[in-house]
């Protein structure tokens, strides 16, 4: 770690008050922008719509902004953030970023996570210049993705599992080894986002406001550390592995990738997955996104899966040994 990064300044406001004189690219999705554009007036130069998360998609889309473009705009979720934050990086122009969920943690974050040989690698961006959060819009979002950022916050649990499980190992490296003051801070977090759930789910904005610090919190730790082992397992390692098949079929949200991760992380370490499973549920979170043959599929060939990507945090999936009646256990307690 050289940089210690802060957030991005965060301001609450209506989106009909941005005033933008700035020549700008806007990366966006068509159910962002169809929500919003009516609110926001911004003198475009070039607008994308990102479908993937592709590091050579991202280089792409960075190597053909136009001259004139002097600031970058990201409206909607992770895609349009990420991809924002990258360009805006690459181009050194700022970027601002709109969320119209609070969905991920990569808002929020000095990261970019692109898809590279099969995995998820990090790119250092540096936070956006600034955030603009509008709570009309945020609460009107769909239900299933208006607080899902929420299992950033539960990833914790498994994420502190494994993190743990790597140290009693002697797995972890230097830079990543187990910090006792680290862990119970961020298992602080993880016990709050349990209270917060019914409300993120009911779209009340004091909840999701909770919602936002908390993640505003857990990124402030991860940046401290300089690595994100205290929310970042075994969870994180499925949906990484399933994502492309997933995809295959239709487009799958992160957080319906992920929240079945918790739990099925939460199961291989012989935790009782009801309490995490039924917050996730209040949150709005979906859990039945992904093909039952697609699970079963995934977690056989997750012990290969780390092997091929040794660059992945040390978690229980490098000792796995995934036999037909442990994988049907799995399934029959996490309900997927």
């Amino acid at each position: 770690m050289t940089t210690i990064w802060p957030l991005p300044i965060i301001e609450f406001r209506r989106l009909n008050t941005i005033s933008e004189s700035r020549p700008a690219a806007l990366l966006t999705s068509g159910p962002a922008w169809e929500a919003v554009a009516s609110m926001v007036d911004l003198p475009l130069v070039v607008q994308a719509e990102p479908h993937k998360a592709d590091h050579d998609f991202f280089k792409e889309l960075a190597g053909n902004l136009p001259p004139q473009v002097e600031v970058v705009y990201g409206v909607g979720g992770g895609l349009a953030s990420d991809a924002a934050k990258f360009i805006g990086r690459t181009n050194n122009l700022p970027t601002v970023v709109i969320p119209t969920a609070i969905s991920v943690d990569g808002f929020f974050t000095s990261i970019v996570a692109v898809r590279e040989s099969g995995s998820v690698h990090y790119v250092e961006t540096g936070p956006s210049d600034k955030l603009i959060i509008d709570w009309d819009v945020v609460r009107n979002a769909p239900v299933n993705v208006r607080g899902a950022g929420i299992v950033e916050l539960l990833s914790i649990v498994t994420g502190l599992l494994d993190w743990r499980y790597a140290a009693e190992r002697n797995k972890n490296t230097p830079e990543t080894r187990f910090m006792p003051w680290a862990a119970s801070m961020a298992a602080g977090i993880a016990q709050q986002a349990f209270k917060i759930a019914d409300g993120v789910g009911l779209g009340k904005v004091e909840s999701l406001k909770n919602l936002l610090d908390l993640i505003c919190m857990e990124v402030r730790l991860t940046n401290q550390l300089g690595h994100n082992r205290p929310q970042e397992g075994a969870e994180q390692i499925f949906a990484y592995a399933i994502e492309r098949k997933a995809a295959l079929a239709r487009g799958v949200p992160y957080a319906d990738l992920i929240g079945p991760g918790i739990l099925i992380a939460a199961a291989l370490h012989g935790q009782d997955v009801n309490p995490i499973r039924a917050t996730i549920a209040s949150a709005g979170v979906r859990l039945g996104q992904l093909r039952r043959d697609d699970i079963r599929d995934t977690i056989k060939r997750l012990p290969q899966y780390v092997q091929d990507h040794a660059d992945l945090p040390y978690t229980i999936l490098n000792d796995l040994e995934p036999t037909d009646e442990m994988i049907d256990d799995v399934l029959e307690k996490t309900g997927l």
